[in-house]
């Protein structure tokens, strides 16, 4: 299993695989640095999906903040911008008290040309000496959800989580554990949560998510502006919420009014996301509105998730995610550079179906059948970031995929557990899905909606 920790991390917008994981990628190899005393110059070199949208997925700017000792989790994204304009000024980097020449307009080169070996989101990067001889060079592989892993390792070396108790790598093999301990598979993951650490470690860590998860979605109702970047897209949530909250004032409620609600708390989500805000992967930041506004629905919405029972229900909602979202892992991708959007918003989607489900009361095989139904329905699609923003289309998406997953769910829930196409199915037909997609359409903003949409 992959466990939840790993799952949904702390971060900031508005990219998990080219973000997130090149931050943690930069600060690694800072830290981790030996002879630091002969060093005398950065190069970093950014390869396929990561070089065609490096501005606009800001890897320019996570590759600064990692090398600077910044992380992901701790980086304060108001203070952040001044630490790339004071490296960019003085095209150095602080590194364990030492001054290292690093000017990023020379020393970050964008490689479109060199097809990387072992994955679309590869990044390399060597220390130099004085006379321009590399004294190290390490390559790492961004792989969805802020997850890094060195060229050389097997993808999920140091995710898999030996010696737990209900291990598992299907969903077959998921509900014969809860059929084996008569635990639902939030039982089934927090048993195995709890083998690695405390009760009170994994249920403060749930907590932790849902705080900043539902803070994200406040941050994102009451921002207005533009977005960053040369599309100017102005940011709707904050003027929907009004409207919202002043169509409730007159009772003027309409039959999809939920729907709306539902709309506005992924799209406050990915503004945010998009702004560099910080969000929660779930399972990656491009998808980062779907479980949170699920999740707030469910608070929200649903009339039996009272005050005593709502903090429950999330729980097993999360945990239930977290089962799903590492079966994608395992077996296909949540890497929009590898599978397309079907690896994020199909993923999260499809997660947040699942733990609704569970939350709402569903048996593991319902829960199996609402996960299996939302990627299904999402099975082909493409990533196309209009100018390599994480912008247009991917702040509706996540809208459309939060109204999916409360769809599936509640399709699921009226029968019985039993289908036709199981969730194994549906995972390995995205993968074999995603290796038939032509790499235009695999976050490069080289086809789709990244070409066929002029820049105004």
């Amino acid at each position: 299993m992959i466990s939840l920790f790993d799952l949904f991390k702390v971060g900031i917008g508005p990219s998990s695989s080219h973000t997130v994981g090149p931050m943690r990628a930069a600060q690694r190899f800072a830290a981790s640095l030996p002879n630091l005393e002969r060093v005398a110059r950065f190069r970093v070199t950014l390869y396929g999906s990561l070089a065609w949208t490096a501005q606009g997925h800001a890897t320019d700017t996570a590759v600064i903040l990692g090398l600077s000792g910044e992380s992901p989790q701790t980086v304060d994204p108001d203070a952040a911008t001044t630490v790339v304009a004071d490296v960019r000024a003085s095209r150095s980097v602080r590194v364990r008290g030492q001054t290292i020449v690093f000017d990023p307009s020379a020393d970050l080169v964008l490689d479109r040309e060199t097809i990387p070996p072992v994955h679309p989101n590869t990044l390399q990067f060597e220390a130099l000496d004085n006379a321009g001889t590399p004294l190290e060079c390490v390559r790492f592989c961004s792989v969805g959800g802020g997850f890094i892993v060195h060229e050389n390792a097997t993808e999920n070396s140091g995710y898999l989580q030996p010696e737990v108790p209900f291990d598992f790598v299907s969903a077959e093999q998921l509900l014969e554990r809860t059929r084996e301990s008569g635990l639902s598979i939030a039982g089934v993951v927090m048993a195995n949560e709890t083998a690695l650490r405390s009760f009170d470690e994994t249920e403060a860590y749930l907590d932790h998510i849902i705080d900043v998860m539902m803070a994200c979605i406040e941050r994102g109702l009451s921002h207005g502006g533009v977005l960053p970047g040369r599309l100017k897209v102005r940011r709707r949530a904050a003027a929907l919420h009004e409207r919202l909250r002043a169509r409730e004032t007159i009772n003027a409620q309409s039959s999809h009014g939920i729907m709306d609600w539902i709309s506005l708390f992924a799209i406050a989500v990915n503004e945010e996301n998009a702004s560099g805000g910080r969000v929660v992967t779930a399972p990656t930041n491009g998808a980062a509105g779907i479980i949170p506004a699920v999740l707030r629905y469910y608070r929200d919405f649903c009339p039996h998730a009272s005050e005593s029972s709502a903090r429950l229900g999330i729980h097993e909602f999360l945990l239930t995610a977290a089962a799903v979202g590492g079966l994608f892992k395992l077996n296909a991708s949540i890497s929009g550079a590898e599978v397309g959007c079907q690896g994020e918003v199909g993923v999260a989607s499809s997660m947040a179906a699942a733990g609704l489900a569970a939350a709402l009361g569903g048996s593991p095989f319902q829960v199996e059948n609402a996960a299996e139904i939302a990627m299904e329905h999402h099975l082909g699609m493409t990533c196309d970031p209009v100018a390599g923003l994480v912008q247009i289309p991917c702040i509706e998406r996540n809208a459309f995929g939060a109204i999916k997953a409360i769809n599936a769910a509640s399709l699921a829930l009226h029968g019985d557990g039993t289908h036709h196409v199981s969730l194994d199915q549906v995972i390995r037909t995205m993968a074999e899905t995603g290796r038939d997609m032509n790499h235009r359409y695999k976050e490069t903003s080289l086809g789709g909606l990244a070409v066929n949409l002029p820049e105004c």
